[in-house]
């Protein structure tokens, strides 16, 4: 059957009715997270449990599935993408008393059906409790983490089943992408993402609609759209999340983007390490096709569109739109200058357009409620909402979206609950950076906690938005040594094209090491910030020009504690191996010789009952004395 012959609202019609004969729906999060946390388990354990209490039960519904097959008390265990809240997974959410159970195991099913489906009573203890008051939360609507947030895109990642194309279309998908098609010009597609003042979420912020107006006043008949879902950055997963919760809106974004530039082929470029969203995007791609949204007629215009998954290797690079390109066409991925610009010349020398995949999610919203009611949301030069991944020592981890212009103090304060020391506790006064925007991104301090979050703020600040990732530091933290870890992270991510990218990194790592091991002297610095300038000067592509940005704005806001590195040869924050010492408290120390029988080098002398020493000369700052001493009596200074 093909989409000219498919009535969409056809499609909603009969999912609202079937939806309308199930009592209950249990959706269980079977994002990454929560499927690492055992939520295939809970999964298959709400199916047989609930069957054993005598309860009908389905795990997929169908257009078809309004007849009699239905018994009008029937439990629906689905599931969904990420949820958000990933600390708290395996997470269930219990339709329609809204109840949300956290950290849930196989072994809590049977009391979750009994309590809960069968009498309608909350299982108290699987409640999320607020940390401040204690209190059980039923619902996202009680728990903060949630309902401070605004959630557009992530709207349906964990509510939907997303390898469902019947219910995306219930809850409105595709129809964007209809009327792009058959009531909508190119022309009129572009002006409306550019009046939207829609920008790329990949990092850079350029407006989506002027790329792709760009790309359709190109001459010749064959152009490109890719999907960059190439997310490399640590610790960040929003695009994953998206591909994994929400697919089917990725792919109608997709298909907007073709109608926009005039392109027939599409490309969806997805790392391996990301095995769930390539399956979920691949099984959306063949039910797209079996439908007819994809193919040879798309909605009986006469246009064909044909869509291709590719998995990348997972080098951080080809998340660069040139080298990108050449990892499609079989070529090593490496970037290469501009002009021309894939606008120009992209795949196999056509014209293309790539976006990263929140950018495409958000595009059937758009033309879906219309580009001034996108503006509302936002900034004026930063319009929408954008996804973060929240982490660090903050009590709330996880998937968060938040309008552009929300201030960094309610992200860390309120919706990530407030910062933890290193043990996990939550401790008033210990904010002291937030990395945001990964190995590209730049370090916020205290003083830019009521700074909104936006293109051009973060920019000011010697920072950007990045892809996304928002991680939290404690007072605990050393600034030099998270420089050093996303330095790191570059060097090994450099493709080696250009010398200042390749060489350039490497000295700047060097150097670090040298301030992080007490070799740095009053010259360090200079010669670090100089290195770091002509690295994000000269480089080739985006990688190499934003490589320095860690670099480069913890030295603008802590350069006290580089300096107390260097001069004073300590490490401020007590991190620092190599700066630091062992020293045994008198005190405290009972003789056990515990600390002597752990150290791999004969470094702690002393005789049964009696306080021991440790050598200097021989301590090699392992740490291994400090965990075995059970009276707490070793500590570095």
């Amino acid at each position: 059957m093909t989409c000219n012959t498919i009535d969409l609202e056809r499609i909603a019609g009969k999912y609202a009715a079937a939806l309308q004969k199930i009592s209950r729906r249990v959706t269980i999060c079977a994002g990454t997270g929560c499927v690492a946390n055992g939520a295939l388990k809970v999964r298959e354990a709400f199916i047989e449990r609930i069957a054993a209490a005598g309860l009908d039960v389905v795990t997929e519904l169908k257009p078809e599935d309004d007849g009699p097959c239905l018994s009008g008390d029937t439990t629906f265990v689905s599931k969904s993408g990420c949820q958000g809240f990933c600390q708290m997974g395996a997470l269930v959410l219990i339709s329609p008393d809204e109840i949300l159970y956290t950290k849930v195991k196989p072994e809590d099913v049977d009391e979750i059906v009994q309590t809960t489906l069968i009498q309608g009573k909350p299982v108290e203890r699987l409640l999320y409790k607020d940390p401040a008051s204690g209190k059980p939360c039923h619902g996202t609507d009680d728990i903060t983490f949630y309902n401070r947030q605004s959630r557009t895109v992530l709207k349906h990642c964990g509510k939907l089943d997303p390898e469902d194309i019947h219910e995306y279309i219930h809850v409105g998908g595709y129809a964007a992408a209809r009327r792009a098609f058959t009531q909508m010009t190119p022309k009129d597609v572009c002006e409306e993402v550019l009046f939207s003042g829609l920008r790329g979420r990949g990092g850079g912020g350029f407006p989506t609609g002027k790329k792709w107006d760009l790309t359709r006043q190109q001459p010749g008949p064959k152009k490109y759209v890719i999907c960059n879902g190439d997310e490399g950055d640590p610790g960040a997963f929003m695009d994953r999340s998206v591909m994994e919760g929400d697919p089917h809106a990725v792919i109608e974004g997709l298909m907007i983007a073709a109608r926009a530039i005039g392109a027939d082929e599409i490309y969806i470029y997805v790392r391996a390490e990301y095995p769930l969203a390539v399956k979920r995007i691949r099984k959306a791609v063949k039910d797209a096709e079996a439908l007819g949204l994809l193919g040879d007629d798309v909605f009986g215009t006469g246009q064909s569109l044909r869509c291709e998954v590719m998995e990348g290797a997972g080098a951080f690079v080809c998340g660069e739109e040139t080298a990108m390109i050449a990892s499609i066409q079989g070529l090593r991925g490496m970037p290469t200058p501009k002009p021309p610009f894939p606008a120009q010349s992209g795949l196999w020398g056509k014209p293309t357009v790539i976006n990263n995949v929140e950018t495409l999610a958000t595009v059937p919203l758009i033309i879906r409620q219309g580009a001034h009611a996108f503006r509302q949301i936002g900034t004026k030069g930063s319009p929408g909402t954008k996804t973060f991944a929240l982490t660090g020592h903050v009590v709330n981890t996880g998937l968060i979206e938040v309008p552009f212009g929300t201030t960094l103090r309610e992200i860390v304060h309120n919706i990530g609950g407030g910062v933890t020391d290193n043990k996990g506790h939550i401790t008033g006064e210990g904010f002291k950076a937030v990395q945001i925007g990964g190995p590209s991104g730049g370090c916020l301090t205290q003083e830019h906690l009521d700074l909104p979050l936006d293109f051009d703020s973060l920019q000011s600040a010697g920072a950007m938005v990045g892809s996304g990732g928002l991680v939290v530091m404690n007072k605990q933290t050393c600034m030099v040594s998270v420089a050093r870890f996303f330095m790191q992270f570059t060097q090994n991510e450099s493709c080696g094209k250009c010398v200042l990218c390749r060489e350039g990194t490497k000295q700047m790592l060097a150097l670090l090491d040298d301030i992080m091991e007490g070799r740095a002297d009053s010259g360090t610095l200079e010669l670090l910030e100089r290195l770091a300038l002509a690295v994000k000067k000269g480089s080739l592509c985006g990688l190499g020009k934003t490589a320095p940005n860690p670099v480069l704005s913890t030295l603008r806001y802590f350069r006290a504690e580089y300096e107390a590195h260097v001069t004073q040869k300590t490490c401020p924050a007590h991190q620092c191996k190599a700066l630091l010492g062992l020293t045994i408290n008198e005190a405290k120390c009972k003789g056990c010789t515990l600390c002597a029988r752990n150290c791999p080098v004969g470094a702690i002398t002393g005789e049964r009952k009696a306080v021991h020493r440790i050598d200097q000369s021989k301590c090699i700052k392992c740490g291994a004395c400090v965990d075995a001493c059970k009276l707490k009596a070793i500590s570095w200074n």
